[in-house]
């Protein structure tokens, strides 16, 4: 928090190692972790104005939000993800792709049509553990309190937002995996117009119409 701080007020130290590189480079900002810099804390929104059309920079922005694959092993915590990139959507305003990265790690682990629930974030994947199970546990257990009733209606709730808004889908990421890592660059550069602001290119000169012409 304190670095970004410090950034915002000394932005000329910043403007110039990417004045050079705007128009010419793929830009990658690797950011930090901290889920509050990209849901309440109003530091990125100003950045992300300073560096984009409207700024100094006029860069093209792009937002990729990486969630790791293994969340959807548990489903309460890949919702938590998803309202986090939701909000972070929200929040910074900039065509924006959400991710769901390391996918090698979970082969053979899902299925593809089980998959395909996830990356269309469906929110029947939500479901209440059945009575049965929580027979005989003691109703103060930290794993009873995480699996029962309250804490299902809670998770359902939270998907039922996320559907409110239709607003989350999630690209899939091999990075062993070309295809994969082309995939989600061309939806980065159709989200940020990339070859539609490409100046259009002459054809080349044809030696035999000139030759024609004479």
């Amino acid at each position: 928090m304190y670095c970004f701080e410090f950034l915002l007020q000394n932005l000329d130290f910043l403007n110039d190692a990417l004045d050079p590189l705007s128009e010419e480079y793929l830009i990658i900002f690797d950011m930090p972790g901290q889920i509050e810099l990209y849901t309440h804390v109003p530091l990125l929104p100003s950045l992300v104005q300073y560096l984009s059309r409207s700024g100094a920079l006029n860069i093209s922005l792009c937002a990729a939000y990486l969630l790791e694959s293994s969340f959807v092993v548990d489903r309460p915590k890949f919702f938590a993800g998803t309202l986090s990139a939701m909000s972070a959507m929200i929040m910074l305003e900039i065509p924006h792709v959400n991710i769901l990265s390391k996918m090698d790690q979970i082969k053979g682990v899902i299925g593809k049509k089980e998959l395909k629930q996830f990356t269309s974030v469906d929110v029947n994947l939500i479901e209440p553990g059945s009575e049965e199970e929580s027979t005989g546990r003691d109703p103060s257990s930290t794993t009873e309190v995480l699996t029962g009733s309250s804490f299902n209606r809670l998770n359902k709730a939270v998907a039922q937002l996320i559907d409110d808004f239709s607003m989350v889908s999630f690209l899939k990421l091999d990075a062993q995996n070309e295809d994969s890592i082309s995939a989600v660059l061309s939806y980065i550069d159709d989200a940020i117009q990339y070859h539609e602001a490409q100046e259009p290119r002459e054809p080349a000169a044809d030696p035999e119409a000139e030759a024609d012409m004479e």
